[in-house]
């Protein structure tokens, strides 16, 4: 039997139903809105972040569900960074941005609705998969803020039990294009109490912040973290995991793994006291990169640069 794709809407917005042969997970992607994963499914049973929803997502920013953090992933210390020799004074109030409730810039450039073509869409023995691209250089109003043409395409596939996301990065001009991107997979398993969660990763070293959550540039040894949350409340960024760099939480039977699998080499674990969620985010580079420099890669001029991470359910 082969893996089944199906048009679908989410409160009046277009997404594409992935679904496993067993009918067992299921997955709805929306290409137009930065190919955001809105819902993941095991046995009928959600297993993301519901957040806000996905309007609110669209609208304004407001993250659910496995959104892509793209040009920067988490936040900048300021409104202005230099890159290879670039000046960027971002526009607070522009539209394209989302502020923390300190006023600094976060989670990147609001890409939902920003042109967005869908690419193939295929379903088949192996999975069942969609993709879309966003060329960054042919809208002003993004380059304005990351002046550093690309392409970026994003790729999801879903077989069987792991849901993988795959970005390539393109770069169009004459420049190299700094790599600071992530996503925010903002897992909220059912069957037991937060508290009960039981929590797996692979983090040997934890960045020092500041208050406002930027990196001060030392980071010191951690024990992995393994055992129940409980009371527990993390928004902390590792700068060292170990291998393979697989995050997991466990509740009411059923396993959540999320697996780096190429491209991120940092990762923030975030789940906020007030908020029934945890997240695993992998990141390819540590927040405020783009301001501090600290492990920022970039892409040549002419080159693609490859980034995959997936989550897998078990149970």
């Amino acid at each position: 039997m082969a893996h089944s794709i199906e048009r679908v809407e989410v409160d009046g917005l277009a997404g594409i139903a992935l679904e496993s042969t067993d009918a067992a997970v299921r997955a709805i992607v929306h290409p137009e809105l930065a190919m955001l994963t809105s819902s993941l499914t095991h046995r009928g049973d959600e297993l993301l972040g519901q957040r806000k929803g996905v309007h609110a997502y669209a609208e304004r920013g407001s993250t659910m569900g496995v959104p892509l953090l793209h040009p920067w992933a988490n936040r900048l210390s300021g409104a202005e960074y230099s890159v290879q020799g670039r000046e960027v004074a971002l526009d607070l109030s522009s539209d394209r941005l989302h502020l923390d409730g300190n006023g600094l810039p976060i989670h990147g450039l609001l890409l939902a609705g920003a042109g967005w073509v869908t690419g193939e869409t295929i379903a088949d023995e192996g999975g069942a998969r969609v993709s879309a691209g966003l060329d960054f250089g042919a809208h002003p109003d993004l380059l304005a803020a990351f002046p550093f043409p690309h392409r970026i395409t994003l790729t999801t596939t879903l077989s069987g039990p792991l849901l993988e996301t795959a970005v390539e990065i393109e770069a169009t001009g004459d420049t190299a294009v700094p790599l600071a991107f992530g996503f925010h997979p903002y897992l909220a398993p059912p069957g037991a109490s937060r508290a009960d969660w039981e929590l797996e990763t692979p983090v040997l070293r934890r960045a020092d912040l500041d208050e406002r959550g930027i990196p001060t540039g030392a980071d010191h040894p951690v024990s992995p973290v393994r055992g129940p949350l409980g009371s527990a409340a993390f928004d902390d960024l590792y700068t060292d995991l170990a291998d393979p760099p697989i995050f997991s939480v466990s509740a009411g039977g059923r396993r959540i793994a999320v697996e780096f699998k190429e491209g991120y080499h940092v990762a923030q674990i975030y789940a906020p006291a007030d908020d029934a969620v945890v997240a695993f985010e992998p990141m390819s580079a540590p927040t405020n990169t783009l301001v501090s420099g600290w492990e920022l890669r970039s892409v040549p001029p002419g080159g693609r640069a490859h980034a995959r991470f997936a989550i897998r359910v078990e149970g």
